[in-house]
């Protein structure tokens, strides 16, 4: 037996209204503007989801960098508010400390310890390891900063900062924190 076929139709009371015909068949298609909702909340569960499938080291280097990036810039603004010089000392593959003029180690304004930042000791970023912390002329590893914020090589302000390199590693991902000469200005590359 054939499935019966239903036409209804509407009467109209003004020429404009429209007549509605159904055959049977359910027309439950999507729209374009539901198939575009669709498509946009899919993009935004890609978007939060590639970040956390990249490796642990990627994230972590990126934070390592970062992080040194961001205390380089709090003793450089340090020298620059206290008219002192800073600088940070590149201990071992792990760490480096945040000293003042006379050599001592600060104390962190967050935590109110010695400002050690020892990325060995930190889940965060134990996969990271600085290979080299170069600055030119002397191939310190210390980098001082003077009243004007511009870099020094080693501890005192005698020589002049030619270049300026912290080389990071992480599984097989590299990455550099750059400081130039005269300016201090810091960056970060891969």
């Amino acid at each position: 037996m054939r499935p019966r076929r239903e036409v209804r139709v509407l009467k109209m009371r003004n020429p404009r209204d429209f007549q509605t015909i159904s055959y049977g068949h359910n027309n439950s298609g999507m729209s374009l503007i539901e198939i575009i909702v669709v498509m946009m909340i899919l993009a935004m569960v890609a978007m939060l989801a590639v970040p956390m499938i990249s490796s642990a080291g990627s994230v972590q280097i990126r934070s390592a960098a970062n992080l040194i990036s961001a205390d380089l810039e709090y003793a450089k603004n340090m020298s620059i508010s206290t008219g002192q010089n800073y600088s940070i000392v590149f201990e071992t593959n792990h760490s480096y400390k945040v000293c003042d003029q006379s050599g001592a180690t600060i104390e962190n304004p967050v935590s109110k310890k010695n400002y050690v930042v020892d990325f060995s000791a930190d889940s965060r970023l134990d996969e990271v390891t600085i290979t080299s912390a170069v600055f030119d002329p002397s191939s310190s590893q210390t980098i001082t900063f003077d009243y004007l914020g511009s870099p020094y090589s080693g501890s005192g302000t005698s020589n002049p900062l030619n270049s300026g390199q912290i080389t990071l590693q992480a599984d097989s991902i590299v990455m550099r924190v750059n400081v130039e000469a005269v300016t201090g200005f810091i960056s970060i590359t891969n």
